[in-house]
C-alpha cells in the first residue's frame, strides 16, 4: 500500500470525509490488532484498543500534517492508546487466553506437528511477554508488523542506528529468555 495514498486519505478525513477513515480502517485494523496483541496479549482488550486508536485518529485528525507517513502517525497514536490502557488496567486483568482464538493460530498440518508448533509459539509468546516494554515494542514493530527501521525511528523519535541497536539487543534478550524457559521445562 502506498503511503502517499494513505496520507491523502487521512488529509481527506481531516476535511470531514469519514468514508476515507473507513478505507484506512479496512487497510490497517488487522495490523493494529496484531501490534496490540503482540504487545498486550488479550484479544478482547486489543479489539477495544483498535477501536480507541481509530476513534483517536478522528478526534486528533488535525494533528496529522501529511508531512510524514500516515503509518508513523498511526503508530504514535497506537502507542499512546496502549500506554493509557496499561496504566488504566495496571496489567491486573492481563491474560493470554489463546484457547478461545486457537482457530486463528492453527495450521493445516498433522496433529502432532501442529501441537508442537503451538507449544513453541506459546513459549515464544511467553518469552516475548517477559521482555521489557521497550524491547518487546521494537521487536513487534520490526518482526511482526514488518516496519522498516526508518519507520520505527520516526515512530519512536530516535535514529535508525538506535533502532538497529535496540532490535539487536531485544533479539538477544529474547533468545536468552526463550532458552531459559525451554531449559526450565
Amino acid at each position: 500500500m502506498n503511503s502517499l495514498a494513505d496520507n491523502v486519505l487521512m488529509l481527506r478525513v481531516k476535511e470531514g470525509d469519514l468514508y476515507s477513515m473507513g478505507v484506512l480502517f479496512t487497510r490497517f485494523h488487522r495490523e493494529l490488532f496484531g501490534f496490540f496483541y503482540h504487545m498486550y496479549g488479550n484479544a478482547d482488550a486489543c479489539e477495544d484498543m483498535v477501536q480507541t486508536a481509530f476513534y483517536r485518529m478522528i478526534k486528533y485528525k488535525n494533528s496529522f500534517t501529511g508531512e510524514g507517513p500516515f503509518r508513523s502517525w498511526m503508530y504514535q497514536l497506537a502507542r499512546n492508546v496502549l500506554r493509557d490502557h496499561v496504566q488504566q488496567n495496571k496489567r491486573s486483568n492481563h491474560s493470554q487466553n489463546l484457547d478461545h482464538y486457537s482457530d486463528q493460530i492453527g495450521g493445516g498440518t498433522l496433529a502432532d506437528e501442529s501441537l508442537q508448533k503451538s507449544e513453541i509459539a506459546q513459549q515464544l509468546r511467553n518469552a516475548l511477554a517477559r521482555l521489557s516494554d521497550a524491547h518487546r515494542e521494537v521487536l513487534v514493530m520490526s518482526e511482526y508488523q514488518e516496519l522498516k527501521y526508518k519507520e520505527i525511528a520516526e515512530i519512536l523519535d530516535i535514529t535508525e542506528g538506535a533502532v538497529k541497536t535496540r532490535v539487536h539487543r531485544a533479539i538477544n534478550e529474547l533468545k536468552i529468555t526463550y532458552l531459559k524457559s525451554e531449559h526450565e521445562r
